[in-house]
C-alpha cells in the first residue's frame, strides 16, 4: 500500500535499503547502464586532459549533431538485438534513402514531403522484405542482411545514376533542420522542464501501480531527489551548450526517437512481446504471442529508422553520394547498440543504449580528430571497447545465470 511505502520517508534506513538494492543488483549482474558511464567519463577525462578543446561548448554542440544520423540508425538495430537477430544492411538502406530522397526531391522535383515519404517507406518495405523472408522461409537474418547489404547498395548506385552525386540545395527546409536550425534558449530550458515533468510523473504512476500490488516501491522523496538531479543536469547542459548555439533540431528530433522508442518498448504490449521473445521464442509462443507478426514488425521497424538516419546524414551533408551509408556506418551502428549495453543474446537493453553507445562513439571520434590522429587509430579503439562491452555483457549474463536471475 502506498500508506507503507511512505513510512519511512526520507530516513537513512530507506536510503541505505535503496543503496543496498543497488549494491545487490550490481552483484547479481544486473549492471545497467553504470560501465557505459563510467566508460564515458573516463573517456572525456583523457581527451580533455589531452587536449581543453574537447569539452568546450562549441565541440560539445557539434559532438551532439554528428550523434542524431547514426544514433537513429543504432535505435533500429537495438530492436532487432533484442529479439536476437542482427541486421547487417542499415548502411546500405540508409544510403539507399538519401538516394532516393536526392531523387525524388531535386532531379524529380517531388514536393519535400512526399520525397521523405518516399525516401522513408523504401525503409519500411526493405524491412518487410527481411521479416517475410525470415518468418515464411526460416533464413537466418545474418544471411538475410548481408545479401541486402550488397544488394541494396547496388540498388543506390543505380538510382544515383551516372553523376553518382547529387546536391540537396541548401535553402530547403530540410538541410536548414540538420545544419541551422537551433532552438531559442528559453525553448531549450522549457523542453527540459516538461521533460523532467514528464519523468517524474512516470515515476509516481509506476510507484502508485506497485504500492496498489502491495509491492515495494519508491517514495515521493526518492522520486524527487531523481527529478531534481535530472533537472540540475538538463539545465546545466542546456546552458552549457547555449553558450556556444544550443541545442540543435536534430539532435532533439533524436532524443525524441528515443523517448518514443523507450515507451513503447516498456509501456506497450508490443515492447513486452520483444523482450519475451527475446527471452525465449518458445515460451513466448507458447504465452500465446504472435512471435512472426513481432519478427515482421521489428525489422520494418529498424529498416525504417535506418532510413531516417539516412535522410539526417544527407540533408546534414546537403547531399547524396556513392559512399552515402557506407564506411563505418554500419559499423558504428552496431558498436554504438552493443556498447550502449544491448545484448547480443537477446531480451536485454534499451531505447537510450543507443544514445549512450552514440555519445561514447562520437566522443571517440571527436577526441580522436581533435589530436589529429589517423582514422586507423579511431577503427582500433572503437574496436577495443567494442570488445570490452561484449566481455561485460557477457559476464553479467553469466552472473545472472549464476545466481538464478537470467
Amino acid at each position: 500500500m502506498m500508506g507503507h511505502a511512505e513510512d519511512g520517508l526520507g530516513t537513512p534506513g530507506r536510503w541505505r535499503g535503496t543503496a543496498g538494492a543497488f549494491l545487490a543488483r550490481v552483484r547479481g549482474g544486473d549492471l545497467g547502464a553504470l560501465p557505459v558511464v563510467l566508460g564515458l567519463i573516463v573517456i572525456w577525462t583523457v581527451f580533455q586532459a589531452l587536449n581543453p578543446v574537447f569539452l568546450s561548448s562549441e565541440n560539445l554542440v557539434n559532438l551532439t549533431m554528428q550523434c542524431a544520423a547514426i544514433g537513429t540508425i543504432a535505435l533500429g538495430i537495438v530492436v532487432v538485438l533484442l529479439v536476437g537477430e542482427i541486421d547487417l544492411s542499415v548502411g546500405s538502406v540508409s544510403g539507399l534513402s538519401a538516394a532516393v530522397l536526392a531523387v525524388t526531391f531535386v532531379q524529380l522535383q517531388w514536393h519535400l514531403a512526399l520525397a521523405l515519404v518516399a525516401a522513408t517507406g523504401i525503409g519500411c518495405l526493405v524491412g518487410l522484405l527481411y521479416g517475410y523472408l525470415f518468418t515464411r522461409f526460416g533464413l537466418p537474418s545474418f544471411v538475410i542482411t548481408l545479401a541486402g547489404l550488397l544488394g541494396f547498395l547496388g540498388l543506390q548506385l543505380w538510382v544515383l545514376g551516372e553523376t553518382g552525386s547529387i546536391a540537396i540545395p541548401f535553402d530547403s527546409w530540410i538541410v536548414q533542420f540538420a545544419q541551422q536550425l537551433y532552438l531559442p534558449a528559453w525553448a531549450s530550458y522549457a523542453v527540459a522542464i516538461l521533460a523532467v515533468a514528464a519523468f517524474a510523473w512516470s515515476l509516481v504512476r509506476r510507484a502508485r501501480r506497485r504500492a496498489a500490488a502491495d509491492l515495494v516501491s519508491q517514495s515521493y522523496t526518492q522520486i524527487a531527489v531523481r527529478s531534481a538531479a535530472l533537472l540540475a543536469f538538463l539545465l546545466v547542459a542546456v546552458w552549457y551548450l547555449d553558450l556556444h548555439r544550443g541545442v540543435g533540431a536534430m539532435f532533439l528530433f533524436f532524443l525524441a526517437l528515443v523517448v518514443v522508442l523507450d515507451f513503447a518498448l516498456t509501456r506497450t504490449r508490443w515492447g513486452r512481446a520483444v523482450y519475451a521473445v527475446g527471452g525465449s521464442v518458445e515460451a513466448a509462443r507458447r504465452a500465446g504471442i504472435r512471435v512472426d507478426r513481432v519478427y515482421l514488425s521489428v525489422f520494418a521497424l529498424c529498416s525504417t529508422l535506418a532510413a531516417v538516419g539516412g535522410i539526417l546524414a544527407a540533408a546534414r551533408l546537403a547531399s547524396a553520394n556513392q559512399s552515402s551509408g557506407t564506411g563505418d556506418v554500419n559499423l558504428n551502428a552496431i558498436a554504438a547498440a552493443v556498447i550502449g549495453g544491448t545484448s547480443l543474446f537477446g531480451g536485454r537493453g534499451s531505447a537510450f543504449a543507443a544514445l549512450l553507445g552514440v555519445v561514447v562513439i562520437q566522443s571517440i571520434s571527436s577526441g580522436l580528430t581533435l589530436l589529429n590522429l589517423d582514422s586507423s587509430v579511431q577503427f582500433m579503439v572503437t574496436g577495443v571497447v567494442l570488445v570490452l562491452a561484449v566481455i561485460v555483457d557477457s559476464i553479467s549474463r553469466r552472473t545472472r545465470a549464476a545466481t538464478g536471475r537470467a
